[in-house]
């Protein structure tokens, strides 16, 4: 605090604000500084792109695709068109992935399929050792035809 001779009135107090202009703003900074840093929680989706148009791209040869469909309120799953029993998934897995190098996979869903069966297949892929799982929606199929 600063204090003037205010003359006859005798001494004015007056309060200097700026220490705390330079404290608000080192901590304005801080906080910016760490809100940027900080890592969202979560599953990463990696969704497939389709090449531009005009460009044609060789099909991979070692893409797995998982299909996940119901039929009659039976759900059932397929590897690359191999019918497989919805209780052999995980090992099925196993087995294709133990000698592979990249650990990738993708999952194709009927549209009125509810997401906690495809999130299912997911959470199974992962267990048998899939690293990357990525999602094949329709819009994406039309664009390879």
């Amino acid at each position: 605090m600063a204090m003037l001779g205010g003359g006859a009135k005798g001494p004015v107090a007056e309060m200097n604000v700026t220490p705390m202009i330079d404290l608000l703003l080192v901590l304005i900074i801080i906080f910016m500084v760490l809100a940027v840093n900080e890592k969202q929680l979560g599953e990463e989706a990696q969704i497939p792109q389709p090449p531009p148009p005009g460009k044609e791209t060789a099909e991979p040869i070692r893409t797995v695709v998982i299909q996940v469909s119901e039929l009659g309120g039976v759900r059932r799953v397929k590897i690359n068109e191999d019918e497989v029993a919805w209780g052999e998934l995980q090992e099925r897995l196993m087995r294709i992935f133990v000698s592979r190098v990249e650990k990738v996979a993708f999952v194709k869903a009927d549209n009125d399929m509810e997401f906690e069966t495809v999130a299912e297949v997911i959470d199974t892929a992962h267990h048998a050792g899939v690293e990357r799982i990525g999602l094949i929606t329709e819009r994406m199929e039309m664009a390879q035809r």
